[in-house]
Formats: C-alpha cells, sequence, structure tokens
C-alpha cells in the first residue's frame, strides 16, 4: 500500500460511516483519484477518492472527500479531521484531512452546481442539475452530524448535499425515488446530483444527491423519543395522532411510488424463496447471537406462515430502510428522507420491487424502538416498562389505521405478512446491535421475545407491538 493507503487504513475503522467495523482492514487501494479544487503549493487542494477497503476475503467501496494543505496550515478548528501527512504529487509533503468539515472546499462544492458546463458530459466527475434548476452559490456547507451512514452538508437554509460514503456502482435509489416524487409535498425537492464513472462500469455512480433543505424541521426519532421520556416522567403524552398522520403519509408516498414506477404481484414461489432468505438470516443471527436462539422455532413458525401465503402481495420500489430517523417534521407535514435503502446492500438489490408492508414493518420496530431505548441501561422497573411498550401499542396501531385510511393496504388484513416482515426486521436489528451497539441489544431481543410468546394486548398486537398470528 502506498503511504496514503496506509493512513486511509488506520482512519477509515473509526468514521461511523464504515460498515466493516470489527473486521480487520487486509488492504486498501485508491481505485480513482478526482481533483475538483487545485489551489497550488500554498492553498488547499480537494480531491474525491473512491477506495476500496478488503477484509476478510470482501472487498467495499468507499468515497472519501480528501483536502491536503501544507504541513503546519491546517487551521486549529481543522486539526481532529487530519488523516495524516504523507508525501503528494511531486513530492511534497502535505497535511490530509476530511474535507467534510472544511468550510472553505465544502463552499467550491456548491459553486460547481452553478457553472454552466453541468448541463453536457464532461470530466470524470460531473455535477449535474435538474432542467429548470438553477443552483446559487450560498456559502460553505454545514455538517450535519449525529446517526448517519452519509455525509451531509447544509448550505443555509437553501440546500443540502448529501455524499454517499458506501458506493455501488449505477445510479443510487435515493436519487431515482426522489426524482420519481419530484413535486410531492412530502419529499424535500432534488436539484442535482454528483456521478463519476467507475472503473469497469458503463453506467454513471451517483456520489452525491442535492436537495432543497427543509427548514425548521424536527427529526421523527427525536419528537418520538423526546414524547416518550415525557410519558415515562409521569406527565401527559400523546403522539398518536401524529403517528396517524405519519402513517396517511407514508401510504400516499407509496401510492406516488407505485404511478410513477413499476409494478408486480409477488408469485407463491418468489414469496416462498423469500422465507428462505429470512430463515438463513434467522440462522446466521442465532449462531453469532446465542440468545435470540431460543426463540428461532416460534419465529420459524412465523416465516413458514408466510411461505404459505396464497394471496396476491403486490410489490412496487419502497423506501427500503423506514425508521423514524428517515421523516422529519416541519409546521407543514411529515417529509420523508434518505430512499437509498440499506446502504450495505448492493444497489439492484435495493432496486428490486417489494411489499409496501416491509416499510410499514420497519416503522412499526422504530416505534418500538423508540419505546425501549430509554430502558437501555436502566434497572429493570416493571411499572416503566408497561408504560413505554403500552406508548408502542397506541402508536402502532395509530399508524396502521392512517395508513389504511391514506389507502395503503390495511395492516390488520396482511398480519401474516407484516408479522414475517417485522421478525426479519428485529433479526437484522439483533445482528446489528451485537456487532455495534451491544447496550442496545436487549431492545430488539425483547421485543422478539414478547412477540414470539404470543402475549397479546390491544388491537391485533403483542405487547412487543408484532402483529399476533390470526386464530
Amino acid at each position: 500500500m502506498s503511504q496514503l493507503e496506509e493512513l486511509l487504513a488506520v482512519w477509515l475503522p473509526r468514521q461511523r460511516w464504515f460498515s466493516g467495523k470489527g473486521i480487520p482492514i487486509r488492504q486498501v487501494r485508491i481505485e480513482s483519484r478526482y481533483t475538483l479544487v487545485s489551489a497550488g503549493p500554498g492553498g488547499p487542494d480537494l480531491n474525491v477518492l473512491v477506495i476500496q477497503a478488503g477484509q476478510r476475503g470482501l472487498s467495499s467501496r468507499y468515497q472519501v472527500l480528501l483536502g491536503s494543505r501544507p504541513p503546519r496550515s491546517l487551521p486549529p478548528d481543522l486539526a481532529r479531521t487530519a488523516i495524516g501527512v504523507c508525501q503528494v504529487a511531486g513530492g511534497r509533503p502535505r497535511v490530509v484531512y476530511d474535507a467534510a468539515h472544511d468550510p472553505q472546499l465544502t463552499a467550491l462544492l456548491l459553486e460547481r452546481f452553478t457553472a454552466q458546463e453541468n448541463t453536457g458530459r464532461r470530466g470524470r466527475v460531473r455535477f449535474r442539475t435538474l432542467p429548470g434548476t438553477t443552483v446559487a452559490a450560498c456559502g460553505p456547507g454545514r455538517l450535519l452530524t449525529g446517526e448517519q451512514s452519509n455525509t451531509s452538508l447544509v448550505y443555509g437554509r437553501d440546500y443540502v448535499l448529501k455524499t454517499f460514503r458506501r458506493l455501488w456502482p449505477g445510479h443510487n435509489p435515493d436519487l431515482e425515488l426522489n426524482m420519481a416524487l419530484s413535486g410531492s409535498p412530502y419529499v424535500a425537492r432534488p436539484c442535482g446530483w454528483i456521478e463519476a464513472d467507475l472503473s469497469g462500469h458503463s453506467t454513471p455512480t451517483t456520489l452525491a444527491l442535492l436537495q432543497t433543505f427543509v427548514p425548521d424541521a424536527t427529526d421523527g426519532w427525536v419528537l418520538a423519543t423526546e414524547n416518550v421520556r415525557t410519558l415515562l416522567e409521569g406527565a401527559e403524552a400523546d403522539f398518536s395522532e401524529e403517528s396517524a398522520r405519519l402513517g396517511r403519509t407514508t401510504a400516499e408516498v407509496h401510492s406516488s411510488l407505485a404511478r410513477a414506477l413499476p409494478t408486480d404481484v409477488l408469485s407463491p414461489s418468489a414469496a416462498a424463496e423469500l422465507a428462505d432468505a429470512m430463515v438463513e438470516r434467522l440462522a446466521m443471527a442465532s449462531a453469532e447471537v446465542p440468545e435470540l436462539a431460543e426463540h428461532a422455532p416460534r419465529v420459524m413458525e412465523a416465516y413458514a406462515d408466510f411461505a404459505r401465503v396464497d394471496e396476491p402481495l403486490p410489490i412496487q420500489r419502497i423506501h427500503g430502510d423506514y425508521h423514524l430517523g428517515q421523516v422529519i417534521r416541519p409546521e407543514s407535514g411529515w417529509v420523508l428522507l434518505d430512499f437509498e435503502g440499506e446502504p450495505t446492500v448492493p444497489v439492484r438489490e435495493r432496486q428490486r420491487l417489494s411489499s409496501p408492508l416491509r416499510d410499514v414493518a420497519g416503522m412499526l420496530r422504530s416505534f418500538d424502538y423508540a419505546a425501549g431505548y430509554l430502558l437501555v441501561g436502566q434497572d429493570e422497573d416493571p411499572e416503566l416498562s408497561w408504560a413505554a411498550r403500552a406508548w408502542a401499542r397506541r402508536n402502532r396501531d395509530a399508524f396502521c389505521r392512517g395508513y389504511a385510511d391514506g389507502g395503503g393496504a390495511d395492516p390488520e388484513k396482511h398480519l401474516t405478512v407484516l408479522r414475517a416482515f417485522e421478525f426479519d426486521k428485529a433479526v437484522y436489528e439483533v445482528l446489528y446491535e451485537a456487532r455495534n451497539r451491544p447496550n442496545w441489544l436487549r431492545v430488539p431481543l425483547e421485543s422478539i421475545a414478547t412477540a414470539a410468546s404470543g402475549v397479546t394486548a390491544g388491537s391485533g398486537t403483542t405487547a412487543a407491538g408484532a402483529p399476533r398470528v390470526p386464530g
């Protein structure tokens, strides 16, 4: 490996968006290097790197926005972003760092969208704008913090540029679906995107998506958990009206996607194959997390019921990674974000048609998480646990009612399908928490345990929120 590649091999595992945590990096290789800004010996340079990280025989692509400056010229507020010092072109030593934190360079990123040349196919990295869209430069980008698998820069109150860290060849679903929903009041309007040609691939790969920024909006996860906290502190708290409205909004977005993009019906054989894939994930998770294994027989029963469903199951393009952290609430109503699906899954798989009930299941699991997350690290308190689960049941039921009222498939009439999707999502969560946040592992495990026990409470749901099997 080169000197820069060795530095990146040390730096990568510490990044929030790196998906291979816990697995040693065997090799890092710079596949492509695109120079966007070359300011000369004394100024900052900006390069887009596409790197290959090899781990246990597997290789993953990542995008790195790499800044470089002469030694001792890195501003103090950027010191924590330094990756190291290495020789660059011409043999000169330079400090290399994460350029997403550099306001001077992020301002130049947005300016590239304003150039007239972006209408043509020029250069190895291309800045595209939608026909009829004018992008105005408005200063540096402010880096959004928090639990993100990508990096987002907010420019004033006008734009947000989302750069995709884990790269897969082809058009990112976030671009595809936002384009299909352009004009909908339930998404941020797409303005443009950045693309590049990866080696060996004819279809351009999406590097970033530019959208209008939705100001004065609050993250759905923040709203929900604040509501749960208020409830657990003994005060009045009701979130069900918001949950119902979110359900209606979700159904309307699904309807818009079905009108704009292809649809189909899942065949019985395809349903059986899908159930087989769920079984494989369960086996892998049970082997890694022994606490899950005792509940595996009941989960398997749910998957077997799903495999035998003979009702037509409509499929279409869906969000694919739907939860409370993917929605925001401005004054006008709910807005959906991040349509890229699960970033660790290849783009071709994320582009496959699926049941919109999978999105419903994801949001129902998120209500369960919002309730259980505040109990993590606390001693077991039966009253608090009961109150949190009751909150989850109310809001899950409200979301399902809203989804049906908004024209979506009534979840109460598709309990077998929904139950399988919920279990599959919870099994995925068990693996994720075991590998990334072990102290959160109790949240999906307790949900699976309660759902597998068959204890019912409320309108067709278990205490943990998973739909009960009819009869």
